[in-house]
Formats: C-alpha cells, structure tokens, sequence
C-alpha cells in the first residue's frame, strides 16, 4: 500500500472550492477559496483533507509519521491545470507558414492555398499509429511539465472516416498509456476535404450518416464540434451536425465566430452546446444568448496572439454573465504551444482578466467546459488528486511573472510524475 502523501505549510493553497457547483461567472470567477499555511492529505490518489497545516496536523497526529511529507513553505499550490481545447493529436509540423503569416499571408489564404488544415490532414492520414503515438506523447510530456493534467483532444485532422477513427482510437490508447487524462472530442467537420470542394452538403450527409454512428458506437468521443466559419460550415450545416451528434449521445461544441461574425456563438445558445470556442468576433447579441443558455466561453488568447489578431473580449464576457474558460488551442497553425502557464498570462494581458479569474478559467471553468468538474479543476474531498506546486508564493505572482515555467511539481492521481 502507498503511504499518504501530506503537502504542509503551503504559503497559499488555492482549492478553487466554492458553493456553486456549476460553471462559474462574473464575481464567482473571483472566488478561489484560499488558504494561507495550506495542507492537503493524499491517500489512494485522492484528496482525503484540506485545511490549514495545524488542522491537518492534529487530524492526522498518528499517521505523521507513516505519510510521506513535502514541506511547501513559500509556494502556491493549486489544482492541476485543464486544458479544454486542442488538436494534440496530429501528424507533422507547419514551421513554414509560420514564415508565410509573417510575410503578409492570412489564415484563409494559406488555407486556400493548400496549406493550413489540409496539409496537417494530409500528413496525419500517412502518419503511421506509432508515429502519432510518439510524437503525441511528446506533446502531452510537455503539457505535463507545464502543470497541464487534464486535457481534451479533438480528431479532425483526418477528415475521411479512416483516419478521423485513427485519432480517435489513438486518444483511447493515449488515455491508458500516459498519466495524462484525455478527454476526446469528434471533429469530422473540421474543413471541407479538397475531394469535396463544391459538394460540401454530401461531406455533410457523409460525417451524419457514416462518420457519427461509428464514433457512438465505439464510444470514441465524448464531444462533437464543427468549425462553423465563412467559407467552412455553414450555421445551418454546423446545426445539423450537431443535432445528429445529439440523438447519439454526443455532446455539442462549437469553434464559433474566429475570424468573421457569423452567428457561432447564437448557435451554440441555440442547440445547447456545453461551450463555443475562439469566439475573437462573437456579437453582442451572441453573448448575451450565451449567457442566458450557459455556454461556456472556452477562449484561446496565444491563438489570437499568434495570428496577430485581437483577443476575444473576455472581460465583456464577465462582466455579462459568461462563464469563461482558456485554453492553448496547442495545434501545429495557429498555437504550437502546451503553456497553459502563458496562457493565462495572456489571458490578463490581452483580456482584461483578473489573476484570480484566468485561474479560475484554467481550472474549474475549463473542468466544467469537458464535463470533468465533478473529479477535477478543485481541491475538494473526493476528488482526484490532480496538483501542481509553483515556484511562486501566490496566484497574482503567477500571472505577473509571464512567459516563465513556474512549476515545481505535479501530481496526479496522487502520484508525482513531475519534480
């Protein structure tokens, strides 16, 4: 049997704990439930108390002696960081567009010119299983290092039934091999393949009547997302999709008005998405049907930052009721990071959020945005012992100290695999 795990005199534990249970918004995302000379006891992988190190002392007085202890003095401890949005599962690298952006090039028309999506679909589909396996590995290695414990993936890189199956089953093997918990999302409707260009409506009918009942049936996602853009799905297109995603049991995102207001964010209102991604031109009137639906606002600030774009407006978000979510986007065009750390420093320089709330939005908020608040993103009895250990003493030097790795030390499930 493994001994206890007590993590005594934190100079300030950030439990995240609150009594909403729900996706947090406006002065909820402030609410950090912090305690100064901190204590957490770990038995079995999970969180079994929480409190002040002269409580946990007296609670725990016989067994001391038996726990393996780590003395915290001087750093912040707060849950493990989720990440509730990215394509970490891809084959190749886009090094060059990163040039070609630089040069004057957009997304679309690196996009249109073959680039973009479809060159990371095509270099995913000759991808063999063990080169999508390393190279994802090394991926999630990373995240780990940067506090990451949790972290959706979605497909989409594949576009045929083939290789959309390929990442997902590749997820699957992922989630048992790596300490990591993968949480996967379907993604066929990612871009229209060039084999379907012009006949968008049949691709459509494809991923509803061959793509989706596979996926259910093997349940290989958990989620299913459609990129509904300008000359990529339609409103209408991206409303049947998610539909027929829905009577299989799959649970409805959206990547919704990234580079041209077009009614993403009404939409994810509309059908009930559990979140709507990127949202950097989201209308008024779709935030507001946001916040009166529920949708989380899973933004990604290095996104907008690495295509030179203004970042969503986050703070608006807030203020109107949004419960708001971050995320690295981590994928090879437009976000080849796994920083979740710079992450939520750019989500307070470019947003406007508070240090309190992009923690709040890189923990409970982007548990709640992949349905797992209910095992992580706090530090509550119960729940899964999923940790982190900063070299920093609080959460406002953590996000004032940017573009640095702050972290000390992981744990998950109560085991250390960082430090």
């Amino acid at each position: 049997m493994k001994k206890p795990i007590w993590i005594k005199h934190i100079s300030q534990l950030a439990t995240l704990d609150s009594n909403i249970k729900g996706p947090r918004s406006k002065e909820a995302m402030s609410e950090l439930g912090l305690i100064e000379d901190g204590s957490l006891w770990l038995e079995d992988g999970k969180i079994q108390a929480v409190g002040t190190t002269v409580e946990l002392a007296k609670r725990y007085a016989d067994k001391t002696q038996e726990a393996e202890i780590v003395d915290a003095t001087g750093h912040l401890v707060t849950p493990g960081l989720v990440d509730p949005h990215t394509h970490v599962v891809y084959g190749g690298s886009r090094e060059r567009e990163f040039e070609m952006r630089l040069e004057g090039a957009t997304y679309m028309d690196i996009m249109n010119a073959g680039g973009g999506i479809h060159a990371t679909t095509r270099m995913t589909r000759e991808a063999t299983e063990e080169e999508l396996f390393e190279q994802t590995t090394r991926r999630l290695d990373s995240f780990l290092q940067h506090g990451v414990t949790t972290v959706e993936g979605k497909s989409g890189y594949g576009m045929n039934l083939e290789t959309e199956l390929k990442q997902l089953r590749m997820m699957k093997r992922l989630q048992e091999a790596h300490a990591i918990d993968l949480v996967p999302t379907f993604m066929g409707a990612h871009a229209v393949p060039p084999e379907y260009k012009g006949r968008e409506d049949e691709f459509v009918d494809h991923i509803i009547q061959d793509m989706l009942p596979i996926v259910a049936e093997e349940k290989l996602a958990e989620f299913n997302d459609v990129f509904c853009e300008i000359g990529v799905y339609t409103p209408e297109q991206t409303e049947r999709i998610l539909e027929a995603g829905k009577k299989l049991g799959l649970t409805p995102k959206i990547h919704a008005d990234e580079i041209e207001p077009y009614g993403g964010a009404e939409l994810a209102a509309k059908v009930g998405a559990i979140s709507a991604e990127h949202l950097l031109k989201a209308s008024d009137e779709g935030i507001q049907a946001m916040a009166k639906s529920g949708t989380i606002a899973c933004l990604l600030p290095a996104t907008a930052l690495y295509l030179r774009e203004g970042a969503a407006a986050g703070r608006k978000m807030i203020d109107e009721g949004v419960a708001v979510a971050i995320s690295t986007d981590c994928n090879p065009g437009s976000s080849p990071t796994t920083s979740m750390p710079l992450v939520m420093n750019l989500a307070c320089i470019s947003m406007r959020l508070t240090p309190a709330e992009a923690l709040t939005a890189a923990t409970y908020n982007a548990a709640c945005a992949i349905n797992r608040h209910n095992l992580v993103g706090s530090l509550e009895v119960g729940k899964q012992a999923d940790i982190v250990l900063w070299n920093v003493k609080n959460y406002q030097e953590l996000q004032y100290l940017f573009g640095v790795n702050h972290v000390k030390a992981v744990w998950k499930k109560g085991v250390q695999v960082v430090g």
